[in-house]
């Protein structure tokens, strides 16, 4: 994940290819979000009703939309970094630290929007109102950004694929059952069964509250609970579940699986989980001048070990294709 292999990168696509089309969908799906932000920063109340919270704390929004504008410009960058001759010379680390984190952000938004318009359609709540009663955006802003969110994240997540199918396609050929010994087993061993068993901590919690518990939760999100928000967090749960499954198939290897699976489930589930614990951490702080929004310690336990679990997971896994990459350049021609 961060170690460029000894293969020569491959050809920039032509202008006009698949690859052409999907980077201008990828940056057009940014637009709506970056001027809704845009004007946010500039102080407009677009998609913001009267008593919105969010008016309550202008300074602190205006940053907090400042900071998320340049998120979303980032991943123009990344499209282009993705797509254009430039791209391939790019160190490895500087793709894909970027790409793990829009990853880790966009795909629990790229499964739980729908599955929470499911939930609405089957005749559950959504969320619209705080615990106060006050509304918090107008329904039109949900469906605008998130649905940018989903189609940003297929046409960056195609494009990643293809990118790293040419630069690293030849460190995940072959199953795992075929993998060399080595001598670094034990440690990615070790380290893979730290993460799971640390990750039973937020995967045992938010399984619990998409069952409808509200154990460690605070005033405010017990009041403010919804059938989508349980489908939200029966997707973090699964989330930490892939990335467990990923890290211990690479490192037990005794499986049949082609190589690429236990990678993806490692990097989908490490990322998501990372992601979503620090920006679950600064959500839950954020209204901590309200007695009924202070998170509470399970809450704030919950959060920074899955940041904890995250990161260990893909530590585990940038090793192993770091080791990966150094066993093809030594390997015979």
């Amino acid at each position: 994940m961060t170690q460029t292999s000894a293969a020569p990168p491959a050809p920039a696509p032509p202008a006009r290819s698949p690859r052409a089309l999907l980077r201008a969908v990828a940056i057009a799906s940014c637009l709506p979000y970056m001027a809704l932000k845009a004007a946010w920063v500039a102080g407009s109340h677009l998609g913001i009703p009267d008593g919105s919270v969010l008016l309550d704390h202008r300074a602190t929004m205006a940053v907090a939309n400042a900071g998320t504008l340049l998120m979303d410009g980032a991943v123009v960058v990344l499209t282009l970094l993705l797509t254009r001759p430039w791209g391939t010379r790019a160190p490895a680390w500087l793709l894909a630290l970027p790409m793990w984190t829009a990853t880790g952000l966009l795909l629990p938004i790229m499964a739980g929007f729908p599955l929470q318009l499911l939930v609405r359609a089957l005749g559950g709540e959504t969320p619209g109102e705080g615990g106060t009663g006050r509304p918090f955006l107008e329904e039109w802003v949900f469906g605008v950004v998130y649905t940018g969110f989903i189609v940003q994240g297929l046409a960056l997540g195609t494009l990643f694929a293809l990118y790293a199918r040419d630069r690293w396609g030849h460190l995940w050929r072959g199953t795992l059952r075929e993998l060399p010994d080595s001598p670094t087993a034990p440690a990615l061993r070790a380290g893979a069964v730290a993460a799971s068993l640390l990750a039973l901590v937020p995967g045992v919690l938010h399984l619990l509250w998409a069952c409808g518990a509200t154990v460690g939760l605070n005033e405010a999100r017990i009041a403010e609970r919804t059938a989508g928000d349980s489908a939200l967090e029966a997707v973090y749960a699964v989330c930490v579940a892939a990335g467990v499954a990923g890290v211990l198939l690479l490192a037990f290897r005794r499986s049949a699986l082609p190589l690429r699976v236990p990678l993806a489930l490692g990097w989908c589930g490490s990322a998501a989980t990372a992601c979503w614990g620090g920006w679950m951490s600064v959500g839950a702080l954020s209204g901590a001048d309200e007695a009924a929004r202070q998170p509470t310690a399970a809450m704030v336990l919950t959060y920074a070990v899955q940041m904890l679990v995250g990161t260990l997971m893909v530590t585990v896994g940038a090793y192993f294709l770091a080791e990966r990459a150094a066993g093809t350049r030594d390997a015979p021609a």
